[in-house]
Order: structure tokens, then C-alpha cells, then sequence
């Protein structure tokens, strides 16, 4: 009798999307040796190649699993494979990593630990009882480590840490959860703690040392993850007012940490939706609803809100202070108030010396600052508002045939700003930035260019920015590209808030676009802000937009609601307004100070127009009351949010959109409402919630008139959670279907995406 081997066959797989880092290859190689298949696996700058043998029915078994039982956090975007004559491999292994090539590769962004890691600190007889770097291939720092593709340990800022044997024998074995895991450590080999309480640091106990200090009301300058994090004690009202006096940071919320999710229900009203992103791998702030009644937290943590950001501990350093500590503490960015985030320790103590009382720091180096993330609910779906860490760097697929050969290099806004970078068929969305108010913002978002370049080998074909003249990445974009010699092209503003959203969504045109924000530079030179945009395959119209008022004084409205305010009393009654001493704007200035905006008004001098949504929301604060001044962005928007909050009304305000192309919409009658409703005594969260209503059916009305059923909701406003939730269920029982971002920031945090794919449009027009 005759035995009949199986035919072997060699197969090469390509794998691209979230696959170093995660534990992918020793997934691989185990499948592999279960199906008694041989060759070997490596990384590569592009993603992970595959090249194995055996019979075809291991090899389809083998390509089935492979995409089916992916460990946590893996993600495969793009699987290719083919055929190949065979190579006579007699066993499976794990390659050395291959470096030649383009890089292509999703990084993984850093994740908290994950439990069996938790476990390993907390448990007395594990060899990392209690040591605060602990990590695996699921879980630890990544991005903010990596220095070069593929990702291995020597292209990491753990490079100068030499594994102790212990280490690296979990290291090189196949089966080990830490195989590859290129932060394994241990208090043998790794990183260690210290904290400086004045100029020398402390000679034991650095740990125990920095959670004293916050017990006596100190602030303590932390060294996480991605950046330094300012640490007060959350219910010591004399430290957190202290934190913000020292950090010029008068009004803007502070974050919280806390140790478990027990803690922050004490707090906060936390739905199964909260609970779940609090608990998640990123670990970002959540925004979530105060609980009522009385709490022990100091009032100056989040005055004027009703939500509260909080955030569960990030590392294992923050999961011994915190549960040590006992009770919540605020945990705020560690930088200066306009300057970026600090990362390493000498920056730090020159940056930080006159905020914090001590530093508790650590001897592994941070390669790129990486904020913590903000994320919100809408409609019972994330929506990210800063995109940092556990979400960072994100990779959005582009559409087939969108010029994948073209490398744009997009540099953002002015605001929350951040880089994108086009790489084959997808888009990479960089971690936030910050705003470029200072000269050290500006350097700081130049060298995020040359870190990201660097780090996926790409040198640009084009460059593309915002239109505004005088951004500060404007300024760069317009620098490099004469340095390269490659086109720069500059992209309006809201065009590429419709686009971002429309690329998250995988939308193809035709869009309605509600772009709604404070300020973006308009095609007729005046600042846009209330827009309604028809995105077609290879442009935009613009179809409706609010109708413009004037700014006295231009970019101080943004910090002067009262100066909008009485722009708006004056597009409604004229010289009349600064008569009308019984509102607060009119009683904010002194007689002389409304003299001379009545010059600026009547006589057009220093008062740009505008139709910008976000400043007519200032302006209505303003009018009812809420802050005059302002000392951080939408600062009077989320007043007034938070007031509509606490009432619902179905009954908005009367408004008037002209007949022409592009429609007018006439806000004046909204504010005459608004002041009668004032001065009739209508309690102001009744007047705010009609205002927000009022939004919403000027929404739908734009929409009806169209005819497109597609509709995104984009731009600064749509941070604004009840506005958000009211316009997609306005829309949705009108039969339009409703886009709003979730993994693309909704601000200008988001901007660089549609701007990668305006640019990718105009070279496909320009080459066709």
C-alpha cells in the first residue's frame, strides 16, 4: 500500500495595521507550530512578513486564524499574500527584524497596564511587587518610546537598559506574554524612580516621599508616561487654588485621577458607556456628569461646569500613588499656561520650578511628548476631543485611488494643533500638539515634523496648510516648502473640517457640511464660522452661512464675549444699544470705553466682519449674564451649555434665511428674543435652552432646502454635547443621516486630515 503525502506549498504573507508591539509574533508563531507549519516571521518597516510552508489545507487554516484570533490590542488593516516556490524550511521562527524600506507601519500608541500586569505590581511574591514600569506585549509605553521602525528594543529609549537574565529570558522565549516586549523591565534592570523635593533628590523612598507632599498641600511635578503631569490633592482647596495661581490658569477645568471606578462614582454619574472608555486600554479623560449634592472635591476644580474630566491611573506609577494616596487628585498637563507639554527632567525644573514643590521623576527617556487624551459621550459614542495617549498616532484609511503614491505632509490650524502625514492608503493623524501662541509652541510643532518624518522615512511631495496667512504653521508650511522645493497648498478652513469628517466616515460626495466654529479664514478674506458647505467630488459651495456681524477689536472678542455682544446689539438696534444700560454687556464697559467701540462700529475701524457661530455664541452668553471675559477657549459656549443643559424646551427662537444662493441667515430676530426674553425676567437656562433649539432647527431648515441626506457635523461648536445630540436626532427623524466625528477630533485637532485629503484632490484636478 502506497502512502500519499500531502502536497506542500509555500505561502509569503504581508501584514499591515496595528501588529508590533502587540504580541503578534510570538500569535504568529505559536499558530504556526500548532499547525505544524515551518519558515519564520519578522518585522518590517512596512508591517509584519509571514513566509510559511506545508500542506494547503494548514496554509488556509492558517490564514483564516491568523485574522480571526488576533490578540488584544492587534488590528490587521491590509493582509496580502502569494504564492512561492518552495524553500525547504525544517522549522518555524521568529526573524530578526528587517529595517530596508519606506516605513508603512502602524505604531501602537501607549497603552495602561493591562490586568496579569496590575497583578504582577500588586502581588508580595511577584518580582515586580511594586515596580512602577511594569508592562507586556499588551500593554506600557510605545509611541512615546519608538525611535525608528520596526519597532525593536533597540530602536526604543530602553535601548540603554541591559535586560537582567530573568528579563531576557522572558524575552527570547516564544510563549512568554513578554516576548518582544520591547519596555520589559524590572526593578533589577529598568528605569527607576526619584524625587527632587527641593535642588537635591531624596535619598530613599521617592514613592512615599512625593504622596507626603501631596498630603501637606504641595504640587507635585510627576514624570508619566509622555510628558510631566502636575499632581495637587483634589480636596485641598487652598492647594488646587495655589495650582492654578501659579500655572496662570484662572477658570479652565482641571482633570482628576482617580485610583478605582468605585472612587469616581462617589463623584460623578458614570453610564456603562463611561465605564467602559474609563476602564479601556487608552485610559483617556472622560467628560462625565457631576453627581449631585454635596461634594468633598474643591469647588475651583471645575467651577461653571457640569462635567467633570476624569481619568483612571495611565501607568503603574500612577496605580501605586493613587492607591496608596487614597482619595483623587488632579492630575493637569505639566507645562506652563501656552507653552508645550515638559518632558524631560532638566526642562522640567526649568519650566516647572516656580509651579511645583517637588518632582517625582524617572531615568527613561521620553522620544515625543504625548499628552493625556479628552473624550466625551455623544449619542452613547466616544467622541475624541484631544487625540493623544492610547489613541495616538491613528492611521484613517483613504478612499481607493486618492493618489497613494503622493506623501502630503499637512501641518494643521493655529489651534489644538496637529500634524498629519500621508502614507499609501492611509492618513496618520499625529497626538495633539497644543496651541501655537508662543515661539516654544512653534518650535515645538517644527520638530514634531522632523520627528515624524523621521520616523516613517518619508520626505514630502507637497505640503499643505490652512488658508490663513498668519498662522504659525502657515509661516512653517510656507518655510519648508520653499526649503524642499515642493508645491504648497493652502486649504479653506472649514472645507477641511468637512473633509476630516467625511474621511473618518469613509463618505464619498456629495456632503452637506455644517461646519460650525470661532474663526476660519474665508475665500473673500473675512472670518467664516457659521458655515453650510456642499462638498462635491472635487470642491465645495458654499450654500448658507450666518448672516456677519462685526468684531470690535478683532481677536479680543474671542476673550471679550461683551465686545460680540454689543456688535450684536448694534447690527440689531443701531446706536440705541448703548442705551440699553440694563444689560450686563452695556454695564461691563465704562462710558467712555462704549464711546469708542460706538467709533469702531459705526466707522468700521478694527471690526473685521464675521459669520462665525461660535463667536455669536459668546455673544449670547454674554447677553444673559455669563462671563463678560474669558480666560480660556469656549469657556462662554460651555457656560451656556451647561445652563441649557438643566432645561429642555421644544420651542426655539424665530430666525430668517434669505432666498439667495448662497442663503443669509438672519440671527438678528434670535437676539431681539433674547434680550425681550431678558428683560422680562425668563430664567436664563430657559433662554439658553431655546437658544441651543433655535441651532438645531436652523439646521434642519438648511438641510430641507439641499435636498443632500448625508449631513456631517463638524467644526468647534459640535464639541458642544447638547447641541450635537439635539441636531442628529432633528436630523434623523427628517430622514437625513447624520455623520459626527468620533475618532477624529471635531476641533481643530482633526483639521490636518482634511487637509491631507484637499491636497490629494487638488493634485488629482491638477494632473487630469
Amino acid at each position: 500500500m502506497t502512502t500519499t503525502h500531502p502536497i506542500q506549498q509555500r505561502m509569503a504573507l504581508t501584514v499591515q495595521g496595528t501588529v508590533q508591539g502587540v504580541g503578534f509574533r510570538p500569535f504568529v508563531y505559536q499558530l504556526a507550530i500548532a499547525l505544524g507549519l515551518t519558515g519564520g516571521v519578522r518585522n518590517t518597516p512596512q508591517g509584519v512578513m509571514i513566509d510559511v510552508e506545508g500542506c494547503e489545507d494548514a496554509l488556509q487554516q492558517f490564514a483564516r486564524l491568523l485574522q480571526r484570533e488576533l490578540p488584544p490590542p492587534a488590528a490587521i488593516a491590509a493582509l496580502t499574500q502569494q504564492t512561492l516556490p518552495l524553500q525547504g524550511f525544517d522549522h518555524f521562527e521568529i526573524w530578526l527584524s528587517e529595517r530596508a524600506g519606506a516605513a508603512a507601519a502602524h505604531i501602537l500608541p501607549d497603552l495602561a497596564p493591562c490586568p496579569a500586569c496590575l497583578q504582577d505590581v500588586l502581588d508580595p511574591h511577584n518580582r515586580r511587587y511594586r515596580y512602577p514600569f511594569t508592562s507586556c506585549t499588551h500593554c506600557g509605553p510605545r509611541f512615546s518610546i519608538i525611535t525608528a521602525l520596526p519597532y525593536d528594543r533597540p530602536r526604543t529609549t530602553m535601548a540603554g537598559f541591559e535586560l537582567c537574565p530573568a528579563c531576557a529570558a522572558e524575552y527570547s522565549h516564544p510563549r512568554d506574554r513578554r516576548f518582544h516586549a520591547q519596555p520589559n523591565a524590572c526593578p533589577r534592570c529598568g528605569p527607576r524612580l526619584e524625587f527632587w523635593p527641593t535642588g537635591e533628590p531624596a535619598a530613599t523612598a521617592p514613592l512615599e516621599q512625593a504622596i507626603a507632599a501631596l498630603r501637606q498641600g504641595h504640587i507635585v511635578a510627576l514624570k508619566g508616561l509622555g510628558g510631566f503631569q502636575l499632581l495637587a490633592d483634589a480636596q485641598n482647596g487652598a492647594a488646587v487654588e495655589r495650582l492654578r495661581q501659579r500655572k496662570q490658569r484662572p477658570d479652565k477645568p482641571l482633570a482628576l485621577m482617580y485610583a478605582t471606578l468605585a472612587q469616581v462614582r462617589r463623584d460623578c454619574e458614570v453610564s456603562e458607556a463611561a465605564a467602559h472608555l474609563l476602564t479601556a486600554a487608552p485610559a483617556p479623560i472622560v467628560l462625565v456628569p457631576k453627581r449631585a449634592g454635596q461634594s468633598v472635591l474643591a469647588a475651583a476644580i471645575a467651577p461653571h461646569t457640569t462635567h467633570l474630566g476624569v481619568m483612571l491611573p495611565t501607568t503603574p506609577l500612577h496605580h501605586l500613588l493613587l492607591r496608596q494616596y487614597g482619595s483623587p487628585l488632579v492630575a493637569t498637563s505639566g507645562n506652563r499656561s501656552g507653552e508645550p507639554l515638559c518632558t524631560d527632567s532638566p526642562e522640567a525644573h526649568r519650566q516647572l520650578g516656580a509651579i511645583a514643590d517637588g518632582f517625582l521623576v524617572h531615568n527613561r527617556p521620553i522620544q515625543r511628548p504625548v499628552d493625556d487624551s479628552v473624550v466625551q459621550i455623544v449619542q452613547g459614542q466616544p467622541q475624541i476631543l484631544r487625540h493623544a495617549r492610547g489613541y495616538a498616532p491613528q492611521a484613517i484609511p483613504l478612499a481607493p485611488g486618492e493618489n497613494a503614491d503622493q506623501r502630503i505632509l499637512a501641518l494643521g490650524a493655529h489651534l489644538k494643533s496637529a500634524i498629519a502625514l500621508s502614507l499609501g492608503t492611509q492618513v496618520v493623524l499625529s497626538q495633539h500638539i497644543g496651541d501655537l501662541e508662543t515661539a516654544q509652541a512653534i518650535a515645538r510643532l517644527e520638530h514634531t515634523v522632523t520627528d515624524w518624518l523621521t520616523l516613517y522615512r518619508c520626505q514630502p511631495t507637497a505640503i499643505t496648510c490652512d488658508l490663513h496667512p498668519d498662522y504659525g504653521s502657515t509661516r512653517l508650511g510656507q518655510s519648508l516648502a520653499q526649503r524642499w522645493q515642493i508645491p504648497l497648498i493652502a486649504v479653506q478652513h472649514h472645507y477641511a473640517h468637512g473633509l476630516a469628517a467625511m474621511a473618518e466616515h469613509r463618505l464619498a460626495a456629495p456632503v452637506l457640511a455644517v461646519a460650525w466654529d470661532g474663526a476660519g479664514y474665508g475665500l473673500d478674506q473675512t472670518i467664516w464660522g457659521g458655515e453650510f458647505l456642499q462638498i462635491t467630488e472635487q470642491g465645495f459651495e458654499r450654500l448658507a452661512y450666518l448672516r456677519p456681524f462685526a468684531l470690535p477689536g478683532g481677536d479680543r472678542c474671542s476673550r471679550e464675549p461683551r465686545r460680540t455682544a454689543i456688535a450684536l446689539l448694534y447690527g440689531c438696534y443701531g446706536d440705541r444699544a448703548f442705551a440699553m444700560t440694563d444689560l450686563a454687556p452695556i454695564q461691563a464697559f465704562l462710558a467712555p470705553q462704549r464711546k469708542v467701540l460706538r467709533q469702531m462700529l459705526t466707522g468700521g475701524f478694527n471690526s473685521p466682519m464675521t459669520s462665525s457661530m461660535g463667536r455669536l455664541f459668546d455673544g449670547v452668553a454674554a447677553l444673559i449674564g455669563l462671563p463678560q471675559r474669558v480666560s480660556f477657549e469656549g469657556q462662554a459656549a460651555i457656560a451656556l451649555e451647561g445652563l441649557a443643559a438643566e432645561y429642555s424646551t421644544p420651542k426655539g427662537y424665530p430666525f430668517a434665511v434669505s432666498v439667495t444662493r448662497p442663503a443669509e441667515i438672519d440671527w438678528r430676530p434670535v437676539v431681539r428674543a433674547v434680550v425681550c426674553d431678558r428683560r422680562d425676567g425668563v430664567a436664563s437656562d430657559i433662554i439658553a435652552a431655546r437658544f441651543h433649539r433655535t441651532l438645531v432647527e436652523m439646521v434642519g431648515a438648511i438641510a430641507r432646502r439641499t435636498g443632500l441626506t448625508q449631513v456631517v457635523l463638524t467644526g468647534g461648536c459640535f464639541q458642544n454635547r447638547i447641541l450635537s445630540e439635539q441636531v442628529i436626532q432633528h436630523l434623523r427623524d427628517r430622514g437625513f443621516v447624520p455623520y459626527w466625528h468620533q475618532r477624529v477630533p471635531p476641533n481643530d485637532g482633526g483639521l490636518a486630515v482634511g487637509q491631507v485629503l484637499a491636497a490629494l484632490r487638488h493634485l488629482s484636478l491638477s494632473r487630469g
